[in-house]
């Protein structure tokens, strides 16, 4: 019976996602199968952690009363998680509460959240602190009239000032706090649903950068046996005309040839590129959502062994492949600096 219920449970959130257009359908029906999934006895769902992209958006309106609670989540990039809060008056009591709630679940970012209650009624609840704003007049016009400065639009100017406008109320009671976190997770999980959409296009995009330079990385084969040959033989030729076909020892010639191509050798730049390459796509797959941070890391590891490439190249063919290399791997920074 349990299980029925569990079931008829899922149903009824995936009629929800799939009327709620504001977020991806699937994503979300995912995300409330597998939350239930977890308790029906003998099944252990396989959590799949997808890419997150540091951009995010949800909002959701909560009915409480005679109110609406409106909350609103927006991130964009940052390397650390910085959460700006824009909420009411008598709601700051529980901003650390608040804080808390959304950072135990979204990581990095510049993340805004903005939460506005409306009165059905018409009634917002605020008032006009008077006696501030006559003080705030008198002084302001004083100073106007003593500095021969414009008045302007001083009405507005003093509404905007901090505590002029106050809500009637200076607390909020644990039930209007409960639907107030209510609506906050209901808001972040379209948030982290927004997240996971992108990511999951990101994910895409870096695998297909990341395939394009090991593409790249192969071709570098033919072009280095033949930049061995044409070096040879620009030697060769260069020496012959300086100083003569019958002067040129063959022997230490040879060594000589063997010391420069030592020099000039990119076999281990090539084998730690393939092996950054495939350390990559073992960590862009892994089960786990914070990936941004070692994913930038190794990266960075690959664009040296790619700038390396390129100094030792002595070669326009294999210039031009290690330039096509450095065209992928800035778009894999780009899109890992917009990873969590």
């Amino acid at each position: 019976m349990f299980g029925l219920f569990l079931l008829f449970l899922v149903r009824a959130q995936l009629v929800t996602a799939k009327n709620d257009f504001s977020i991806p359908f699937f994503i979300f029906a995912h995300c409330k199968i597998t939350a239930v999934l977890a308790y029906l006895p003998g099944l252990k769902p396989k959590l799949i952690f997808m890419l997150l992209s540091m951009t995010g958006y949800g909002r959701v309106s909560h009915p409480f009363k005679d109110k609406t609670i409106n909350v609103e989540l927006r991130s964009l990039n940052s390397k650390y998680t910085d959460i700006r809060a824009k909420i009411p008056q008598n709601y700051r009591e529980k901003e650390h509460d608040l804080r808390k709630l959304i950072s135990d679940r979204v990581h990095r970012g510049k993340i805004e959240v903005n939460i506005e209650v409306a009165s059905d009624s018409g009634d917002e609840e605020y008032g006009l602190n008077e006696p501030l704003f006559r003080k705030y007049h008198r002084e302001l016009s004083r100073l106007s009239s003593e500095l021969n400065i414009p008045d302007g639009d001083m009405l507005q100017a003093i509404l905007r000032l901090p505590s002029v406008v106050a809500t009637a109320a200076d607390s909020i009671d644990e039930e209007e706090w409960a639907a107030m976190k209510a609506a906050l997770n209901a808001a972040m999980e379209k948030f982290t649903a927004f997240r996971t959409a992108e990511g999951n296009a990101m994910k895409e995009d870096l695998q297909l950068r990341v395939d394009n330079i090991s593409t790249l990385l192969h071709q570098l084969d033919p072009e280095e046996e033949e930049r061995v040959t044409k070096l040879r033989q620009r030697m060769r030729q260069s020496l012959e005309e300086h100083l003569g076909k019958d002067k040129v020892d063959d022997s230490r010639f040879e060594q000589e040839i063997l010391f420069y191509l030592e020099k000039i050798d990119i076999t281990e730049e090539k084998v730690r590129l393939e092996q950054h390459c495939k350390y990559f796509i073992e960590e862009l797959n892994k089960k786990q959502p914070l990936k941004g941070r070692k994913l930038s890391f190794i990266s960075q590891e690959m664009g040296r062994e790619i700038n390396t490439m390129g100094a030792k190249a002595y070669s326009s063919s294999i210039q031009k492949l290690v330039v096509e290399m450095k065209d992928e791997l800035e778009k894999i920074k780009e899109q890992v600096a917009n990873t969590v």
